[in-house]
């Protein structure tokens, strides 16, 4: 093994972490936009808790995707008034997302129970042991 191996393996998985990160603010996006369309970008970036630039860039890539349209309301005395709609692809996308979404919860879920009950048992031990000792 290469001194090399240890790293490239750590960005593989940064990598990944990264990915899975990305797809999650898509879904979230997507999920904010499906509830109201008229949603501004600085809306959606204080509800997601992500800065502006990053949301635009998110919306950005959403549209670049196909996943999202912009529609803009013409007949609206506020002309910078828009709507995002979730395309055909955008919601058949958003269902495959909802399931790894979903999937992946459940996974830190199982883990994260695991982990709750290790605990419990070794405080229940440690509270145990101080309490027979004289």
């Amino acid at each position: 093994m290469t001194a090399i191996a240890p790293f490239v393996a750590a960005n593989v998985d940064a990598s990944a972490a990264d990915q899975a990160l990305h797809l999650e603010i898509h879904f979230k996006v997507m999920g904010l936009l499906q509830a109201k369309p008229d949603m501004s970008q600085r809306q959606m970036a204080k509800a997601l808790g992500l800065s502006l630039g990053k949301t635009n860039y998110c919306v950005q890539a959403l549209l670049k995707k196909g996943w999202l349209k912009l529609q803009n309301f013409s007949g609206n005395a506020n002309k910078q008034a828009y709507a995002y709609l979730l395309t055909p692809e955008g919601i058949a996308n958003k269902a495959q997302l909802t399931t790894r979404f979903l999937q992946r919860k459940q996974q830190e879920y199982v883990l994260l129970k695991a982990e709750i009950e290790a605990l419990q048992r070794e405080a229940s031990s440690a509270l145990q042991s101080h309490q027979t000792q004289p």
